[in-house]
């Protein structure tokens, strides 16, 4: 199979796609709701769409194309009500965070369709531990080349997003003692990790040809990379992010991103390396297990800081791009999480200290996510 062809995209745009969990309101334990689901939210007019995930016990909800911050809390608000009417008529909950606390995964049941059974019959028993919720972020690309470009800038901030939007302490009934442990379960995946590093959209091509010729994968979908191109949207994916527990959250890091991705591209701070990759898994590990204040060791000058003072760097560098696309009160929402709220794991772990039981953590998770 050949590489699609790179579509038309307006450069900066947004798309936002945010997996959630079904539970039921009993125990709150996961529950088999997707099809239920589905066939309420299919009468409400919505300006994205809303489709089955792996497993029965969750749903993914994903925009159209959003301009900026703005319309971005816009479409995932006006998709949020429209879900959570649904899910109260049904009895059943959703829920943000990127694990469930306290799931069984054997109890899962894989979704029925053609390609979550092939993956389901790849994968084993990963298929059904992949019941993991994630928050994914497109950014729309005037061109392949510089999609790419901008792929491997964005990727010395992998871990300012997987801090960010770390929500997944609790597998199992454990305190892991991860900020964000869902993706731990993403790097079991053979195609995972990131991308090769190429700059040209004809070097890239040659890199999915020899891979396609040796059977391993067959589309751009059998790549579970932390970012990835999307030809068919005209977009880059970053895919790192942990579902957060409110809409709030989620449309703030979406616009912290695309301000990211605005200051790489006019300003072209610095270009990308294959060297900027040396310090990538040890950066990314320092964000999965200790947030905020992970270490963080900068591509280019070796400096150590602590992944908040290195967001806080950001922040301060982007301000005018912040402006430019009206997400000053997103970067202002991020700044505080960083500097006095702390991100979501630290709310799960302090509403746990509080309550003991992970049952009423999972009931206030989706409190929040219904606003």
């Amino acid at each position: 199979m050949s590489l699609e062809a790179f579509a038309d995209s307006r450069a900066l745009s947004l798309g936002v796609e945010l997996e959630l969990q079904i539970v039921n309101t009993h125990d709150y334990d996961l529950t088999h709701g997707s099809n239920d689901l589905l066939r309420l939210v299919s009468r409400h007019k919505l300006p994205g769409e809303v489709k089955p995930e792996m497993t029965d016990s969750m749903i993914e909800m994903s925009t159209g194309v959003c301009n900026d911050y703005a319309d971005a809390l816009a479409q995932l608000t006006e998709m949020r009500d429209a879900l959570a009417d649904c899910a109260s008529r049904l009895n059943i909950g959703l829920s943000g965070g990127g694990t469930h606390p306290f799931q069984d995964w054997s109890r899962r049941r894989i979704y029925d369709t053609p390609r979550f059974h092939m993956l389901s019959e790849l994968y084993g028993y990963l298929s059904k531990q992949f019941t993991i919720f994630g928050q994914h972020v497109h950014i729309g690309c005037p061109g392949p080349d510089s999609a790419l470009v901008l792929l491997h800038g964005l990727s010395r901030f992998i871990p300012h997003f997987i801090a960010l939007s770390a929500s997944s302490p609790f597998v199992q009934g454990i305190d892991t003692g991860f900020q964000s442990a869902r993706l731990n379960s993403v790097s079991a995946f053979p195609m995972s990790g990131r991308a090769p590093f190429m700059l040209s959209w004809d070097e890239f091509r040659k890199y999915f040809d020899k891979m396609t010729r040796t059977g391993v994968v067959e589309s751009m979908k059998d790549f579970y990379w932390d970012i990835r191109p999307k030809p068919e949207f005209g977009t880059i994916e970053i895919r790192v992010l942990d579902t957060p527990l409110t809409i709030d959250k989620a449309a703030a890091l979406s616009a912290y991103i695309q301000c990211v991705a605005r200051w790489l591209t006019v300003e072209q701070p610095f270009r990308p390396s294959e060297d900027d990759y040396l310090v990538y898994q040890f950066n990314r590990f320092q964000a999965c297990r200790f947030g905020f204040e992970g270490t963080y060791v900068d591509p280019k000058s070796g400096e150590h800081s602590t992944l908040g003072d290195d967001i806080r760097r950001t922040l301060d560098a982007i301000e005018m791009h912040a402006i430019e696309l009206g997400a000053e009160d997103a970067c202002r929402s991020i700044r505080d999480d960083v500097t006095t709220r702390g991100n979501d794991a630290a709310w799960i772990r302090a509403t746990y200290e509080q309550q003991h039981l992970l049952a009423e953590v999972v009931r206030q998770q989706c409190e929040r996510w219904s606003g």
